[in-house]
């Protein structure tokens, strides 16, 4: 009975898939039945194969910022414009596989011509150092194997390091050089039918996967046998597995345009073949002949790193409770009262050392009038007893308004002239007087100075409070700058700061550069040339375009700039047209300024 309920149970699936798939084929066919046949069948073939391909295809497809060359056409039929987009998924697949492709081929040959820039020793350091351990260990032993020899072990060295560098650049100039003239012939066979393709698919279409096809076997005879080039020593680890062979349409299709649904159909399945196997091909390549990872250039760092990590795990684990030790917990505990301790005596005491030291001032200014008038009251004091002393002495009248200083130099005369008799003065005399006179003069110097002397240690007790508060102040400007330059990405060109913005004009740089060359090799009748360099300038136009994407549309520039970029791809326009439309975006948008000017 057991294995009775084991077979039912294992019929039980099965029977529940097969009668769900018969219901959803009867529903599927009787959609179908109501559905025109007449025009939908060449449409509905080719969205079906998309569908399939894209399903086959399991790479993340990137969202284009280089659009295809193709017009704004709007049919009347829904279907019709579903089915389009099966025929527009097929090209836009080949755009981004081929600018991602150009991509990697640019950033290993930016770095390898940097290396190849290099003087002989950086060269060296190159091969030693930035290579991994076992090439290190390798470079070492070989070097000490020549030294032993008594062979020319360094100037040996520098040579293969110029031929490693050297093969490597050669290569990936090769592939960007092939692959920029793929990417323009094909931007260009879109634009040439674009019209056509969009009014009347089933006509131009043909045409149109013939000459994608011709363009694939080009591109096959250019890239398909890089291996057969290989020097007999070459650096390159490993070997290729085989030529790159594309599929080919047959004969008949390639010169009769009027195709079956099928054949077009078996045309669009080749191409997403070909396709395939020039996404392959070219990861096969361009791993062997790619720049070493970071991990493998910084090594030695990491390695230290992992030492030092190692050696402080050691030596916490020996100080914590583990092992039976409080000093993790007592360091804690004095961390933890040094943070409150500096919050305190940096931010806290000083803030309120300003703040009452404000409010002091405007509480206390009655207080501070006071002592002004006492100050006051001691002058007007010391005038009216200089004014009766001179007025006695001299027997004139002196006017209310006589300076205190030459009154008081009467008194110092008087007084001098009083001490020749000090005691007889003293009591018949104005000795005495004098005196008094003198001492009111020092209670005021007195009152002047603390009354000075106490408005300059006020205004210090600010000064004090806000050195006290510098600490933490220069701590939260160092935390906002570095907050800031994470949130605006400044070290990638997506950003929105300074050097992502920099980074963005160089790129628009390189454009211009690429528009003229385009031109010269035009005026030159140099045709392959042309097309290499209009390659490479729609490379730069789509890098430029996801740089300024999400900058320009938080500033709401992204449709006036898509246009603007969709304008210096067309072939078509003049190069002074494209000259002026970079430089016009320099000055125009934002996203583009100079760093140092600032949009009002």
């Amino acid at each position: 009975m057991e294995m009775v309920e084991d077979h039912s149970a294992q019929q039980d699936p099965k029977g529940v898939k097969a009668l769900v798939s018969f219901y959803s084929n009867y529903l599927w066919n009787r959609l179908a039945s109501l559905l025109p046949h007449s025009d939908s069948t060449f449409l509905g073939r080719i969205s079906k194969l998309s569908r399939q391909t894209a399903r086959a295809t399991s790479r993340r497809r990137r969202s284009a910022c280089l659009p295809l060359p193709l017009p704004s056409y709007s049919p009347k039929s829904p279907l019709v414009v579903k089915n389009l987009s099966g025929i527009y998924d097929v090209l836009e697949d080949m755009m981004d596989s081929i600018l991602l492709n150009l991509h990697n081929v640019e950033t290993n040959l930016h770095f390898w011509e940097s290396r190849a820039k290099g003087s002989g020793s950086r060269k060296l350091y190159f091969i030693f150092f930035e290579r991994g351990p076992l090439a290190f260990i390798d470079g070492t032993a070989q070097l000490l194997h020549e030294c032993l020899s008594k062979a020319p072990s360094v100037q040996h060295i520098c040579q293969y390091a110029s031929s490693f560098i050297s093969e490597r650049v050669d290569v990936l100039t090769h592939l960007r050089r092939s692959l920029a003239t793929f990417l323009a012939e094909v931007y260009m066979e879109v634009e040439k039918c674009g019209e056509e393709l969009v009014k009347n698919p089933e006509r131009s279409l043909p045409s149109l996967l013939a000459a994608i096809n011709g363009l694939f076997l080009d591109l096959e005879a250019s890239i398909g046998h890089i291996h057969a080039d290989r020097q007999t020593d070459s650096s390159v680890d490993g070997s290729y597995s085989m030529p790159l062979l594309f599929e080919k349409l047959p004969e008949p299709n390639q010169k009769d345009t009027n195709w079956a649904d099928c054949e077009i159909a078996d045309a669009v399945n080749l191409v997403n073949k070909n396709l395939q196997k020039l996404d392959s091909y070219l990861s096969l390549v361009v791993a062997k002949h790619q720049k070493p990872k970071k991990i493998t250039r910084y090594w030695i760092r990491y390695t230290c790193g992992a030492v030092g990590l190692s050696v402080c795990s050691m030596w916490l684990l020996r100080h914590s409770s583990v092992m039976g030790s409080s000093d993790i917990d007592n360091w804690i505990h004095k961390a933890k009262d040094s943070t409150f301790s500096f919050f305190s005596e940096h931010v806290e005491q000083p803030l309120l050392s300003i703040r009452d030291e404000l409010f002091d001032t405007f509480r206390k200014r009655h207080e501070g009038k006071m002592e002004i008038e006492e100050v006051q009251s001691t002058a007007n004091s010391l005038h009216r007893m200089l004014l009766e002393f001179s007025e006695q002495t001299k027997g004139q009248k002196f006017p209310e308004n006589a300076s205190d200083h030459e009154m008081l130099e009467m008194v110092m005369a008087r007084y001098e002239k009083e001490l020749v008799h000090p005691i007889q003065n003293l009591v018949s005399g104005e000795l005495g007087r004098a005196l008094l006179i003198q001492v009111q003069k020092l209670k005021l110097d007195i009152k002047t100075a603390m009354l000075e002397l106490d408005q300059i240690v006020r205004a210090n007790q600010i000064n004090f409070a806000v050195l006290a508060a510098l600490p933490a102040f220069f701590l939260s400007v160092i935390l906002f700058m570095v907050t800031r330059a994470w949130f605006k990405r400044d070290t990638r060109a997506q950003g929105r700061g300074r050097i992502a913005r920099h980074q963005r004009r160089l790129l628009l740089g390189d454009i211009d550069r690429q528009i003229v060359q385009y031109q010269i090799s035009i005026d030159n009748g140099l045709e392959k040339e042309s097309h290499f360099w209009f390659g490479l300038m729609l490379y730069y136009i789509d890098r430029l375009s996801h740089a300024v994407k999400w900058h320009a549309q938080e500033t709401g520039e992204w449709p006036r700039v898509r246009q603007d970029i969709i304008g210096l791809g067309k072939p078509s326009l003049q190069t002074t047209y494209k000259l002026t439309a970079t430089s016009r975006m320099r000055k125009d948008y934002a996203c583009l300024a100079r760093p140092s000017l600032k949009r009002h």
